[in-house]
């Protein structure tokens, strides 16, 4: 059995004053808080508009800003995260 690997894949970015919010391509929708990226909650709502997907969809670049996020990064930031026993 051959195992194929797939990442996830946005299609569009919005956000809003607490969130940033990634809907993929499966459906799936990725919401983490913008205080996580302060250089995007610091920048205009212009400069946060003006973006695009890097890396076949697996990554979001802000050009003006020279911000890059992955989209497999924010799933894992997203999880929750269990104490080590």
């Amino acid at each position: 059995m051959k195992f194929q690997l797939s990442f996830p894949v946005a299609k569009r970015v919005r956000f809003d004053a607490d969130f940033l919010h990634v809907d993929l391509a499966d459906g799936r929708v990725i919401s983490t808080p913008m205080r996580w990226y302060p250089e995007l909650r610091a920048a205009s709502v212009a400069d946060v508009s003006n973006y695009k997907f890097i890396c076949d969809g697996t990554g979001i670049e802000w050009p003006k800003l020279d911000y890059h996020l992955s989209v497999e990064s924010m799933l894992v930031a997203a999880a929750p995260m269990k104490k080590a026993a």
